[in-house]
């Protein structure tokens, strides 16, 4: 679903720095917020206080308005505002939740750089939700269990590791699944993708163009 213009001239209000425009911004997203802090515990067993939860909230609405607003200035609107937050929002509470439980990295038997490098396994959250859309359209082509790596990874912000015990995978499995859905996604956001730019200027045999010898 696109940028609704609602959405399209509140993000422009909020930019402005228009007055009352954070409060509607609140107002309107605050519940989508709980609901995403909500589910990322139930889905983790996690259970937080109420004052926890008022503070996980806050971080999440600060992060948004942090730096003049950066996170609104990189949405390229793509996707719908409440998809783009439901991401950014998630990824935050997944880092808070981990912070929280004071747990270290997970290790496993496999050295996980050589699948996901550490820059990859810690992309901001924008990262991934400013092609919600085109992961969206991705999602309705694929099937099986590549299609639920890439929305484990994607929509839900699940680690590798995450994923190999959801879906019984071994973990070194996963950054093959992601590398071919990512060109997959990359070759149908490029234009001619199909291949049917390259057929049609397809060249003629050598012998042909070069006409029968004497």
């Amino acid at each position: 679903m696109p940028l609704t213009e609602p959405d399209k001239e509140l993000i422009q209000r909020c930019l402005n720095h228009k007055s009352g425009a954070w409060n509607d911004f609140v107002d309107r997203y605050i519940g989508l917020i709980y609901h995403v802090i909500h589910h990322t515990c139930y889905l983790r067993s996690v259970t937080l206080s109420p004052e926890d939860t008022e503070d996980l909230a806050a971080d999440i609405l600060l992060e948004v308005c942090k730096g003049d607003y950066a996170l609104l200035r990189q949405f390229e609107g793509r996707s719908s505002l409440a998809a783009y937050l439901t991401v950014v929002a998630r990824r935050i509470a997944i880092h808070a939740l981990q912070k929280k439980a004071g747990a270290p990295p997970v290790q496993s038997a496999d050295n996980l750089d050589d699948v996901e490098p550490p820059k990859a396994r810690r992309k901001p959250a924008e990262a991934r939700a400013e092609n919600m859309e085109e992961v969206e359209k991705l999602l309705a082509k694929l099937k099986g269990k590549e299609r639920e790596v890439v929305r484990l990874y994607f929509i839900e912000g699940r680690s590798y590791e995450e994923i190999s015990n959801a879906l019984n995978l071994p973990v070194n499995s996963i950054g093959p699944f992601l590398a071919r859905a990512k060109k997959r996604l990359r070759g149908e956001r490029e234009p001619g993708s199909n291949g049917s730019a390259r057929t049609a200027q397809k060249p003629k045999p050598e012998t042909e163009a070069a006409g029968p010898e004497a």
